[in-house]
């Protein structure tokens, strides 16, 4: 769908003050906010909209963002106005630190440098679009069918192939997997059921209702924390890496039978953020098939199968390829050992399930060819430019912790 054209192309200088009270508001706000040009533009957009969520002026600032062609400035520019899935009611304040993470940065070094760049190429892409008449601004493509959201991939490792299930779709949707890993804090707080992230959504699924959906027991909260205070945990921080394990309360019914919690964010002090290290992550990881181990012979019939998701890889600072990097030495250690784990992996963008086809698809090494095989480790770290962007624009809060 094409930005309106105009016989003359809006001024820049307007169009970015615009952009950047909607920053400060967030797209929540818009009816509150006077924006003319926008708001001039917006009125000229065809009905559909092409598709794209949101009322008029949003559409625009939609479109224009689609067209910054992907990666760092794709991104922060997604996470500065609140377009990213789950950040529209974001404060100013989160949403301007998310988007310094996309760059690396300090909230101040952003404040001051890169946010006025990024703005600053929404509207020129609002501008250049409106004042010319080809090629049209459009939507971003759609596919022509469903894409499939469970997909088995073949994975070689060090002497066999093993299957890898990825599963795109809300972790409250898995079905007869046995245990689920959810990420948490470092002081297994759960999140409020009604947010979006991980352990919030097992929180809530595992919950127990009356026919008319009150709340009869907060079965899963009710386990964490039991097991903090049987362990000594009540109110302070484990260390990151510790594993707590409870029932998966009303999930039971899809067959799953395990949930196993890994501390994994450590809060800071003050503040509404956390950090995840991707050691804590392996370390993590590593524990939870140590604990498998142990309560696998103790069920009939045994537990086997396994579902993680990518820790951290949200407001946790993450991205999908970091977090994967750092969960997957430890899955595939139990699986060079032979073990007979039924490996799971659960995202909700089809992105991230791209990008974890693409690292899975590659062949495992023989014994002979470490030095290739370290190279290729370095290889994926420093990725080409535009297979990093695509890497880093996957990067999602849907995958929130």
């Amino acid at each position: 769908m094409p930005l309106p054209q105009h016989s003359y192309a809006p001024d820049h200088g307007a169009v970015l003050a615009e952009v950047r009270k909607v920053r400060r508001a967030g797209v929540v706000r818009l009816r509150e906010l006077d924006v003319p040009v926008l708001a001039a533009l917006a009125r000229e957009l065809p009905r559909e909209g092409g598709g794209l969520p949101g009322g008029p002026v949003e559409k625009v600032l939609r479109l224009a963002v689609s067209r910054l062609g992907g990666g760092t400035l794709q991104t922060a520019a997604e996470y500065s106005l609140g377009l990213a899935q789950g950040t529209r009611d974001w404060p100013s304040a989160d949403r301007r630190r998310r988007a310094a993470q996309v760059y690396g940065v300090s909230v101040e070094r952003f404040r001051k440098y890169h946010e006025l760049m990024v703005l600053g190429q929404v509207a020129e892409e609002i501008v250049r679009a409106a004042g010319r008449p080809e090629p049209p601004l459009a939507a971003p493509a759609s596919y022509d069918r469903v894409r499939a959201a469970h997909r088995v991939l073949d994975v070689r490792t060090r002497h066999r192939t093993v299957p890898v299930t990825v599963h795109v779709h809300s972790v409250d949707l898995l079905r007869d997997v046995d245990v689920v890993v959810s990420p948490s804090n470092t002081y297994f707080a759960l999140p409020a059921p009604y947010k979006s992230s991980v352990s919030a959504t097992l929180r809530r699924a595992g919950a127990r209702r009356d026919p008319a959906g009150g709340l009869v027991e907060d079965r899963v909260h009710d386990e964490l924390g039991e097991w903090t205070a049987r362990h000594g945990a009540a109110g302070r921080a484990v260390l990151p890496g510790t594993v707590a394990v409870t029932s998966a309360g009303a999930l039971d019914a899809q067959g799953v039978r395990r949930l196993y919690h890994v501390a994994v964010a450590v809060p800071r002090p003050e503040s509404n953020d956390y950090d995840v290290q991707p050691a804590d992550i392996t370390r993590g990881v590593a524990r939870v098939f140590a604990l498998l181990g142990e309560e696998a012979g103790r069920y009939d019939p045994p537990l086997r199968s396994v579902c993680l998701p990518l820790f951290g890889a949200g407001r946790g600072g993450l991205t999908p390829l970091e977090s994967f990097a750092a969960l997957w030495p430890a899955v595939e250690a139990e699986l060079v050992r032979g073990a007979d784990w039924d490996i799971h992996f659960v995202v909700r963008r089809h992105a991230v399930a791209d990008l974890l086809e693409r690292l899975l698809a590659r062949p495992a090494k023989p014994d002979g060819d470490e030095r290739e095989q370290d190279s290729r480790t370095e290889h994926d770290k420093r990725a080409e430019p535009g297979e990093r962007a695509e890497y880093e624009k996957a990067d999602a809060d849907g995958e929130r912790r």
